[in-house]
């Protein structure tokens, strides 16, 4: 398993993310996140990631959960709170 890339700060999940996904995938989400496993991004916004872990700016990452629901987790520029919704939340 990879190291931690950056510190999550608090982890938070709206309703609406915790009413339609399974703990352990956003478990395993948050997993890949911290890790640099940006998920189901295009090349840019993964290039815009490894480019903010460097720069101090937000970091954001998408899944698929094994029930089919597509879900971001995103990490404030701050490293203060990092926040697991669906896109519909954002």
């Amino acid at each position: 398993m990879s190291a931690a890339k950056f510190k999550t700060g608090q982890i938070v999940t709206t309703a609406n993310a915790h009413d339609h996904l399974p703990h352990d995938d956003i478990l395993s989400g948050l997993l890949r996140h911290v890790t640099g496993d940006w998920g189901d991004l295009n090349e840019d916004d993964r290039k815009e990631n490894e480019s903010a872990l460097q720069n101090g700016r937000r970091l954001m990452s998408a899944y698929c959960a094994g029930n089919g629901v597509k879900f971001w987790i995103i990490t404030e520029s701050t490293r203060e709170v990092t926040t697991v919704l669906l896109p519909e939340d954002y």
